[in-house]
């Protein structure tokens, strides 16, 4: 496994259907579409939820062995309404994804693969936040993606993930909010920099809706304007920008070219219905901007 995925497994239950969510899950499904080995841990409950998200993971080949069962707890989901282009999120708590329990094997894996993806979202129960904590301390290269549902965020938390990240991803909300509670300053540039040098976080992805995205890399700000698309939903396409960056970056791609893809792939998840829509790399590779 090059990449393990921390984190939240759900439904995401929508005005008409519920399909399969999790901004974890979400990132480790693209990962595997993308052709890199990539598993998730989490947990779900023994309940007729958690059997099929397994099994809608199973059938697109994206490793599960790491995925606890909570004899107590239901398996997660979130009722999600649209409001315009954007969307707003009930998240149930508490659900079996808040007790992900710490083991040996769960800590050996982790300290063997090359990455180590989790959200702030799934460190919301003090369980799972315990187990969190400690498979940080054995990752290698570690992957914060920051996401900001109040009220199920607390800053203490989000400073030590923060402490933690060798690459931050992370919108320009959120930027903006977290930056406020350190320095007094508007320019995108001075938020993205202080948060670099204060956290000392080499490597920082920022998405800008419909403006694009932004990466500061090597002390260097690099940029793109995004894709026009005709737009689904946007469930899941922040998730498919980071898998979409990582897939590139992993490969030693060029920063420009590993942005670019991330902005590619985030606009055709938008384009489509659902966070995990089955598509084929080359209908990425054909947006144009």
């Amino acid at each position: 496994m090059n990449t393990i995925c921390f984190g939240e497994i759900l439904w995401d239950i929508l005005p008409h259907e519920k399909v399969p969510g999790g901004a974890p899950m979400n990132v480790c499904y693209h990962l595997n579409q993308l052709g890199l080995a990539a598993a998730i841990i989490s947990k779900t409950g023994k309940d007729e939820n958690g059997k099929r998200l397994l099994e809608f993971l199973q059938q697109h080949q994206v490793d599960t062995s790491l995925v606890q069962a909570d004899e107590q707890h239901a398996t997660g989901s979130v009722i999600a309404t649209q409001k315009g282009n954007e969307m707003e999120y009930d998240i149930v708590q508490p659900v079996a994804w808040d007790f992900i329990d710490i083991t040996e094997q769960l800590t050996e894996k982790v300290s063997q693969a090359s990455y180590f993806v989790c959200g702030s979202l799934a460190a919301r129960g003090g369980r799972s936040r315990t187990t969190l904590y400690r498979l940080l301390e054995a990752a290698q290269t570690k992957v914060v993606d920051i996401n900001l549902r109040p009220p199920h965020f607390e800053k203490g938390t989000l400073e030590h993930l923060l402490k933690q990240a060798d690459i931050l991803k992370l919108n320009d909300h959120e930027l903006a909010l977290i930056s406020g509670w350190y320095i007094n300053e508007t320019s995108f540039e001075k938020q993205v920099t202080f948060l670099s040098n204060q956290f000392s976080i080499p490597t920082i992805i920022i998405t800008k809706g419909a403006s694009g995205a932004a990466l500061y890399y090597n002390n260097d700000f690099f940029y793109h304007k995004g894709y026009k698309v005709t737009v689904a939903d946007t469930i899941g396409s922040g998730d498919a920008f980071l898998a979409g960056f990582l897939s590139r970056h992993i490969n030693n791609n060029l920063p420009e070219a590993s942005l670019e893809f991330a902005c590619k792939l985030g606009a055709f998840v938008a384009s489509q219905k659902g966070a995990c829509p089955p598509y084929d790399v080359s209908e990425v590779e054909r947006l144009t901007s």
